[in-house]
């Protein structure tokens, strides 16, 4: 391959390093009206009364509405292939508040200033309710946070909203787990909690709309999911989605965030209630406080073996915080589980059980890793206890038992694995790591003790069965191409890698192929840029539709030299006979084909799917040194050997990881949205959320060593996901190898150490 495979430069670095890509903010217009919330002081509450007399006499103020003044409909907002399984739970503004932060009315004026002075002139009285703050007190709390009755599910997720259960959700293969766990030579439990995480992307939430000439609503935002905004739109209200247009400029990070939408409903309703662009930014305050997080999750699990470290059973039980609003709920929670009972496949029986509860905190959302990392750091975790338990290696109970090339497992229901190189991954990353020199642990000379620790993960790459991308791609009249894509390019390079596989394909360069992606209007549909799918279901509606445009450039310049398509063949730059004396240029065929009657120009279009979603899989190996004295992790070394499948752009796919294992860094040792005794999340600005700096995660590594996938393009598979995965587990067991304490809630936080070490 010339293309594919190479470290191709990101089509829009060089713009993005000098500013000059358009973000959502620099394309509004300047006469905008800008929309300001008010929120909700406290976590549950309803209305009693709201005076808005005063804000709505102060000069320059357009409007301000209620929820007396929106639509009736509920809703969700999570970015989610129809028919969406999150429960239609939101109102644009409602009679309730559900969480500190949630919102009570909307004022759009002529200026930032005059909105901000026309929220402190609208009076409300509050019925303050008792609310629901802890995951573990949610079931069948005297407060119910979704009283109404007119809540919807598209189907059944097991809900008992009366109870504060959003979903609840049960898998069970192979024998019955009990008598399996009896019949182990070894059974190791142990709890988990996981933290709620905030996305922390550089951009902040923030979109703008107007009426076109069309009266047609348009809007512009920093979303990564633009058909399904536009879905939400139109359902919230009540108007045909052919009426509304989504269009995505550059986005400043996402990291699943995007993935929920979030500030278009109220650009838009100020749009539509008076005919005039407005604009909506959420500050960094705002974007902490209302939006979403990782889910936090409370997890039991068990794992049985046999004498030899055979693993027989696994059983595991979640309990999911899904905050004030169900988006996204009940499929992270079963991602909890679907990521972790395949991996170690070995098993004779295998058991999840999962309920996401209603809090009243900010809701739970999409964030990378998506449930696979709450579940690997569990079940890693448990791994971990049970090879100290065997006194085995880690590295060996996990070459014993991962999932090989050929294989099935209980929950596969016949399906193979095709590819894989997890255990080619373990053993170089044990030799980059220095794992059998250093493992378990060395006492330094100053008292502080150096450790190392591991994990394994999977991921996917799209959802199977379910999402399907569209590409298209066009001959120019003068020989050149446009891809036409409706997936989002968040910084991951997508846009690159997809126009490199154009490229390999119809044989030419990356500066021939122009892409066009994010507009509803323009753009082939594609669900966005989540569940590791850009590379692996993108990309191959990119590989078919060049495949098919590649044929008909064949056959028309057979066709313009009076020959049969079996007698030439296309090179990128001509259609040449098979014995090479006679050919057409690709600029001649393209010019030929739009001039004249009869004529048109030549297009491939795919539409695609996947009826599997083939795992890429990661082992993380980490080197910490811990002060006893005080408790302090540093991190010193962190190696990523990862199979991604073939790796369509070397490069891309190293920064790919790199960002992702600070991320999982992050929730290993620094992050956590904290609240108070009354649901005020304490963490709303960088002050206070402390992400890691360049100086706080130590030397990273990341190695690929390539498997080949036969159903992703070119061997692909994904990587976005899976590489946040493995750092939290592995830090705790090589903090449990310095210490003896084995930390189970994260983050590691020195306090925890400190008082925990043996």
């Amino acid at each position: 391959m010339k293309i594919v495979g190479k470290d191709s430069p990101k089509i829009d670095g060089m713009a993005i390093a000098t500013g000059r890509p358009v973000y959502t903010e620099d394309l509004a217009p300047k006469d905008a009206l800008v929309i300001k919330i008010l929120r909700s002081p406290h976590a549950f509450a309803r209305i009693k009364s709201i005076d808005t007399s005063r804000a709505v006499a102060l000069e320059g103020v357009e409007c301000v509405f209620t929820y007396q003044d929106v639509p009736g409909i509920r809703f969700t907002l999570a970015g989610q292939s129809y028919p969406e399984p999150s429960p239609y739970d939101r109102l644009i503004l409602d009679e309730i508040v559900r969480y500190v932060g949630d919102e009570v009315a909307i004022v759009a004026a002529v200026d930032e200033r005059t909105a901000l002075n026309a929220l402190k002139r609208i009076k409300v009285q509050y019925e303050v309710l008792e609310p629901v703050l802890d995951l573990e007190t949610a079931i069948d709390h005297p407060s119910i946070v979704h009283p109404e009755d007119n809540l919807h599910l598209n189907f059944d997720i097991g809900m008992e909203k009366e109870r504060n259960i959003i979903s609840y959700q049960k898998v069970e293969a192979g024998e019955e787990i009990e008598e399996a766990l009896r019949q182990c030579d070894v059974v190791v439990e142990e709890t988990v909690y996981t933290q709620a995480q905030s996305q922390a992307m550089m951009e902040t939430f923030r979109a703008f709309s107007y009426l076109d000439h069309a009266n047609r609503l348009v809007i512009t935002s920093s979303t990564q999911v633009p058909f399904h905004v536009r879905r939400q739109i139109a359902r919230a209200f009540n108007i045909p989605a052919s009426r509304v247009r989504v269009i995505k400029p550059r986005i400043g990070g996402g990291f699943g965030a995007k993935q929920t939408g979030c500030c278009e409903v109220f650009s838009a309703l100020v749009t539509l209630k008076t005919g005039k662009p407005s604009i909506i930014i959420y500050d960094r305050t705002e974007t902490f406080n209302s939006s979403t997080s990782r889910h936090a999750m409370k997890m039991k699990v068990r794992l049985g073996a046999d004498k030899e470290g055979m693993i027989r059973a696994y059983d595991l039980e979640v309990l999911s915080d899904g905050g004030a609003y169900g988006e996204h709920s009940s499929t992270t929670l079963g991602c909890v589980g679907e990521k972790t009972m395949s991996m170690y496949n070995k098993t004779k029986a295998v058991r999840f059980t999962g309920t996401a509860v209603y809090t009243n905190k900010q809701p739970g959302g999409a964030f990378r890793g998506y449930g696979a990392t709450q579940g690997t750091m569990a079940l890693e975790t448990a791994v971990n206890k049970l090879a100290a338990e065997l006194q085995m290696d880690p590295t060996e109970i996990r070459l014993k038992n991962l999932i090989e090339e050929g294989e099935t497992s209980l929950v596969y229901n016949g399906k193979v694995i095709k590819s894989t190189t997890l255990k080619d991954c373990i053993r170089k990353g044990k030799e980059l790591i220095g794992w059998d020199e250093k493992y378990p642990r060395q006492v330094l000379s100053n008292g502080k003790i150096r450790a190392v620790g591991m994990a394994v993960t999977q991921q996917g790459s799209g959802i199977a069965g379910i999402d399907t991308a569209s590409a298209e791609i066009r001959l120019n009249d003068e020989g050149s191409y446009n891809l036409l894509l409706g997936s989002t390019d968040m910084g991951t390079g997508s846009d690159t890698i997809l126009s490199q596989m154009a490229a390999e394909i119809m044989e030419t360069t990356v500066d021939q192929i122009a892409v066009y992606a994010g507009d509803t209007d323009t753009s082939p549909y594609d669900p966005g840029s989540y569940a590791s799918s850009t590379t692996y279901v993108t990309g191959m509606a990119v590989v078919q539709a060049a495949e098919e445009l590649k044929e008909k450039i064949l056959i028309q310049g057979a066709r313009y030299m009076d020959r049969n398509p079996d007698e030439v063949e296309f090179n990128g730059q001509s259609v040449v006979t098979l014995d090479g004396k006679t050919s057409i240029t690709l600029e001649k065929i393209a010019e030929l084909n739009v001039l004249g009657s009869g004529r048109h120009q030549l297009v491939g279009n795919t539409t695609y799917g996947s009826p599997v979603s083939p795992p890429p899989y990661m082992v993380g190996f980490a080197e910490v040194e811990v002060d006893p004295q005080t408790g302090k992790v540093e991190p010193i070394d962190f190696v990523a050997v990862i199979d991604c499948g073939t790796v369509i752009n070397p490069k891309l796919a190293r920064i790919q990881a790199e960002g992702g294992l600070v991320q999982g860094i992050g929730m290993a040792l620094y992050e956590e949205v904290r609240y108070d005794g009354k649901g005020r999340m304490h963490t709303n600005d960088f002050m206070q959320y402390k992400i890691p700096t360049r100086k706080d995660v130590g030397n990273i590594r990341v190695h690929f060593i390539e498997s080949y996938e036969p159903t992703g393009p070119f061997g692909a598979k994904s990587i976005g996901e899976v590489v946040a995965n493995t750092p939290a587990p592995a830090i705790a067991h090589a903090v449990f190898n310095a210490t003896g304490f084995r930390v189970t809630e994260l983050p590691i936080t020195p306090e925890k150490v400190f008082l925990g070490q043996g």
